[in-house]
């Protein structure tokens, strides 16, 4: 089965082309993430602009990869969210059009649960159940993986995801965006023991996440009691390192500590990482388990579109989704 997919939740235009959710034919992906590093962050709007240019080169070069034409497609899939609206518009009604221009039928699939498949896809591995780490710029959660498209919730962020903590701290250290590697980097030199942070507690709630406290704890560090995002720095440059190594320690630490936990209070036989987070080398040390623990590839961590052919393949039942379909923000897991 040959699976076109789509992606396009945030600032990359993706799109390839996979063959019986596994073997991947292409995976092209346009980044616009120099574009957005002017604003600190992703300018929602632009994304969008950027994506109407994007989309129909993107499929083009996809197809050529794959050496595929148009009547070779059995399936469509494509990201339904969660997303910025916009740039799901765009990929959601790219794949409407072609399911009504090839005749195929079209897949929407959740962006999220694409990159727990993507640890699997990796590695060629589908042992469950399982436990899903999910640490993007997005999201951060835990999940017991009963099969593929099967899951039961085991905890969530109550405020800021991982990676948007990740970018924050590194706004605060004047570091570019995107900041979570950035921040890894600086980190490396770094006392990881020398301020101390921890991670926020959410009462009643041992597997929920929140890093909101933590990354305010940097703040008052870098800026002072008493300052602000646009202060002037309160630590001298000697000191950046150490910051972002105590924050990276915290915020890792949090994560893996309640994975491991998880991963033997739920009975889960592995454990699936995804997410840009995933990339992180400090992170893959610390969630070394007794039980297998998957990563995605270095191509498949960041947000693709291989990701979600694969998944769309393996939740394809023999019918699609109606062209009525629209976009969503937010998706329950």
């Amino acid at each position: 089965m040959i699976t076109l997919g789509i992606e396009s939740t945030c600032d990359e235009m993706a799109v390839a082309v996979v063959e019986d959710g596994i073997e991947i034919r292409s995976n092209v992906i346009a980044s616009q993430s120099d574009f957005h590093k002017r604003f600190g962050g992703v300018y929602p709007e632009m994304a969008a602009r950027q994506h109407v240019d994007l989309v129909i080169p993107t499929i083009r070069e996809a197809l050529e990869v794959a050496g595929v034409e148009p009547e070779g497609i059995d399936l469509i899939a494509v990201a339904r969210g969660p997303g910025l609206i916009g740039p799901l518009m765009i990929g959601l009604n790219a794949a409407k059009t072609l399911s009504l221009a090839w005749n195929k039928p079209f897949l929407g699939v959740n962006h999220v649960e694409a990159h727990l498949y993507a640890a699997m896809m990796s590695n060629r591995a589908f042992v469950f159940p399982a436990l899903g780490v999910v640490v993007s710029g997005g999201h951060t959660f835990l999940v017991k993986i009963l099969n593929v498209g099967q899951y039961e919730m085991i905890g969530t962020t109550v405020d800021d995801a991982i990676g948007e903590a990740f970018d924050k701290v590194a706004a605060l250290l004047g570091l570019p965006y995107p900041g979570g590697p950035e921040v890894e980097v600086l980190a490396r030199n770094g006392d990881a023991s020398r301020f101390g942070y921890k991670a926020g507690v959410v009462k009643g709630s041992p597997w929920n996440f929140s890093f909101s406290g933590l990354k305010t704890n940097v703040l008052y560090t870098v800026k002072g009691q008493n300052g602000n995002k646009r202060g002037k720095s309160a630590i001298l440059e000697a000191d950046r390192p150490d910051v972002a190594a105590s924050f990276q320690e915290a915020a890792l630490r949090d994560v893996t500590n309640k994975a491991l936990k998880a991963a033997k209070e739920f009975e889960c036989r592995a454990i699936y990482v995804g997410g840009g987070v995933s990339n992180n080398m400090r992170l893959r040390e610390m969630l070394k388990s007794d039980i297998p623990v998957y990563f995605p590839g270095k191509d498949l961590s960041l947000d693709n579109a291989a990701m979600i052919a694969g998944l769309g393949t393996k939740l394809f039942s023999g019918e699609g989704d109606s062209l009525d379909l629209e976009p969503s923000s937010r998706i329950s897991f």
